[in-house]
């Protein structure tokens, strides 16, 4: 099938807390595409009300988004133009997406990414840790393939980054003690952009200690150090 040459996916960055975080070209964006997928239409729905944007929404998240791709890009192919977002970020980046950017890329439909936010990079910037070299893995395995997971980063050297839901926190940061120590520095940030924002720095060991006095909510990235090489193995 020809694609038209109107057809077009925006892959489009929302704020992950002030609803301020958001370009003028993503509102422009939003405003001129034909249809929005959203995570969450009814999350999604609370945003665009407030930047005054009136688009059909359809439902694309993680458990429909394998059923549902085949029809999307059928109507882009026809020439819809069409935006997706996620609850909050960048589509992809921990988010339903790459599905249907890797189609559309197959059957030559044109896709813009926008730039514009996503957590890790704030945290990582309040961390204090080294920027330069880093290594994003997103949500850890619930289960299996968690601790095979872990040992192979036991010695990355590079910073590393991850993302933890509240009730996972404590887990994780046990986990992370007993695997890279609890001399290692980290930083643990929550609510970013919010008003409740708040990142803490320090060992591991401290870390776990602060945090299990206190009532952890909201999203969490957490920034590791990475292994420092001694003289005799550099």
């Amino acid at each position: 099938m020809t694609v038209s040459s109107s057809a077009a996916l925006f892959v489009v960055p929302t704020p992950i807390g002030n609803m301020e975080d958001i370009t003028y070209r993503a509102v422009h964006i939003l405003k001129s595409v034909d249809i929005i997928l959203a995570e969450d239409t009814r999350k999604s729905g609370v945003l665009l009300k407030h930047l005054n944007i009136r688009k059909p929404l359809q439902s694309y998240h993680t458990f429909n988004e394998q059923k549902v791709v085949p029809a999307i890009v059928e109507r882009l192919e026809k020439g819809e133009k069409m935006a997706l977002i996620s609850d909050a970020g960048t589509p992809g980046i921990s988010d339903p997406g790459y599905l249907l950017v890797r189609a559309c890329l197959d059957r030559d439909i044109i896709v813009e990414c926008l730039p514009g936010p996503t957590a890790f990079v704030p945290a990582l910037v309040k961390s204090g840790l080294p920027g330069d070299s880093f290594v994003f893995e997103g949500f850890l395995p619930h289960k299996k393939g968690r601790n095979k997971k872990l040992e192979q980063l036991r010695l990355e050297h590079r910073t590393m980054i991850f993302y933890e839901s509240p009730h996972r926190l404590m887990k994780t940061l046990r986990q992370f003690e007993e695997v890279f120590g609890k001399d290692r520095q980290a930083s643990v940030s929550r609510e970013l952009t919010k008003v409740y924002e708040e990142t803490l720095n320090g060992t591991l060991g401290k870390l776990v200690e602060t945090f299990e006095n206190k009532k952890n909510k909201g999203e969490y990235v957490l920034v590791i150090a990475g292994h420092r090489r001694n003289k005799q193995s550099a």
